[in-house]
C-alpha cells in the first residue's frame, strides 16, 4: 500500500479526504502534551474529529520510550480499538516515530495517518517509514519499517513553532541539500534563507518566510522521497539520508546521557560537521563548501562543549550504530554536493581528527 504525501493548502479538506480513504471503525488521536494545547486545537472543531479519542504522552525525547508505547496500546485496547481502527499522530518526530511503532504492532498493524507539526518531522521522521523508540540509552533502537497511509504537510503547524525548534527541523533540510543529486542550487538557497524570519513578529515578513518555506519543504521532501523509493528498506543509496547522523546520534546520546538533551536537528547539524571533514579528507569534498557548511552550522545551532576526554565515549556510542557491519563503523561522505559516497569506514585516528576538527575547526 502506498504512501500518499500530501502538501496541504486545505487542511480541513484533505485531512476528511484522507480519513475517508483508510479504513476506520473507531478513530484516535495520538498527541503529547505540547501539542494537545497547540496543534490538537487547530483541527479538533473538525466535524470528522469530534468523536475521536485523544491520547496523550508526554513531551520530549526523554519520553520515547517503552513505557510510552505501553500508555498507547493501553488506551488503544481500552477505547476498543480493533484492527480496522485508525490512528493520526499529530506531533513532531518523535510522536510520529513511536506512534507509527505503536499503530504498527497494535493487533499486528491498524492504519495511521502522520500530520507533523514540527519542521522537523515534515522533512525527515513522517516520511519513509521508519518507526521506533530509544531502548538502553540508544537512539530509535528499536522500530519497524511501515509506512503511513497519508502524510499531511500543512506550514499551518510552524507558526505554533518556537526558534529552536524551526531550527533543527532545518538541519535536515541542509543535509536534503547536500545530497541532492539534481541541483545545487537548492544548498545555495537553504543557507542564505532567514531561518528566524517564519517565526518573526512582523505579520507579513512571517507570511512570505512560510510561503518560501512551504515550497523549500516540498522540494526537501522530495529529495528523500526519491531515495526512499529507490531503497525502501536501507540497503543502498537510502544510506545517503545518514549524512551527519553517525556522529550526530553519538553526539545526541551523549548529551541525553548527562540529561543535557539536544534536539535531534541540532545534534544532526554538529555531525555534519565532523563528516563533512571526514568528505574532504576521504572523498575529495570541496573544502570551500565544507567551510560553507560550517560557517553557517556554528552561527545557527552554535557549539556543542565536548573535551578530547568524551572521544572514548562518543567512539562506543558510534560503534553501536544500526548501520555498522560486524562493529565497524559505517559513514555516509560526499564527493561534493549530490556525489554521494556510501558505507565509508574511518580508523580510530581519522575519526579522533574529524572531532578535533569539530571543536577546533573553521
Amino acid at each position: 500500500m502506498t504512501q500518499r504525501i500530501i502538501i496541504s493548502d486545505n487542511l480541513e479538506a484533505d485531512l476528511a479526504a484522507a480519513i475517508a480513504d483508510c479504513e476506520h471503525d473507531r478513530t484516535f488521536v495520538l498527541t503529547d502534551e505540547i501539542t494537545q494545547s497547540l496543534c490538537w486545537p487547530v483541527v479538533s472543531g473538525f466535524d470528522f474529529l469530534r468523536e475521536a479519542k485523544v491520547i496523550t504522552i508526554g513531551a520530549g525525547d526523554m519520553e520515547k520510550t517503552l513505557d510510552s508505547v505501553t500508555h498507547v496500546w493501553h488506551e488503544l485496547q481500552q477505547g476498543g480499538a480493533t484492527r480496522h481502527s485508525l490512528l493520526i499522530n499529530l506531533g513532531g518526530g518523535m510522536v510520529t516515530d513511536l506512534g507509527g511503532f505503536a499503530a504498527s504492532t497494535f493487533k499486528r498493524g491498524i492504519n495511521f495517518i502522520n500530520i507533523p507539526t514540527t519542521l522537523l518531522s515534515m522533512v525527515d521522521a513522517s516520511v519513509g517509514g521508519k518507526t521506533g523508540f530509544n531502548f538502553g540509552g540508544l537512539k530509535n533502537e528499536i522500530g519497524v519499517f511501515n509506512d503511513s497511509r497519508y502524510v499531511i504537510l500543512s506550514t499551518e503547524f510552524l507558526r505554533t513553532l518556537d526558534d529552536r525548534n524551526m531550527r533543527s527541523g532545518y538541519a535536515e533540510m541542509l543535509k536534503h541539500g547536500l545530497i541532492n543529486r539534481q541541483t545545487k542550487a537548492m544548498w545555495e538557497e537553504l543557507v542564505t534563507f532567514d531561518i528566524t524570519a517564519p517565526t518573526s513578529a512582523d505579520t507579513s515578513e512571517q507570511q512570505q518566510a512560510l510561503r518560501q518555506l512551504q515550497r523549500m519543504v516540498a522540494e526537501s521532501v522530495a529529495v528523500k522521497e526519491a531515495i526512499v523509493e529507490e531503497d525502501p528498506h536501507e540497503h543502498g543509496i537510502r544510506k545517503a539520508l545518514n549524512l551527519g547522523h553517525t556522529m550526530g546520534h553519538a553526539f545526541e546520546s551523549w548529551a541525553m546521557n548527562r540529561k543535557q538533551p539536544v534536539l535531534h536537528g541540532y545534534a544532526v547539524a554538529y555531525g555534519i560537521i565532523p563528516e563533512l571533514y571526514l568528505a574532504v579528507t576521504k572523498c575529495g569534498f570541496p573544502t570551500d563548501v565544507m567551510r560553507q557548511a560550517v560557517s553557517y552550522i556554528r552561527e545557527v545551532y552554535g557549539v556543542l562543549p565536548i573535551t578530547c576526554d568524551d572521544y572514548p565515549e562518543l567512539l562506543r556510542l558510534m560503534t553501536h550504530d544500526k548501520k555498522n557491519v560486524a562493529g565497524v563503523i559505517n559513514f555516509t561522505l560526499l564527493g561534493g554536493i549530490g556525489d554521494i559516497i556510501i558505507n565509508q569506514t574511518a580508523t580510530r585516528e581519522e575519526i579522533e581528527q574529524a572531532l578535533d576538527f569539530f571543536r577546533e575547526g573553521a
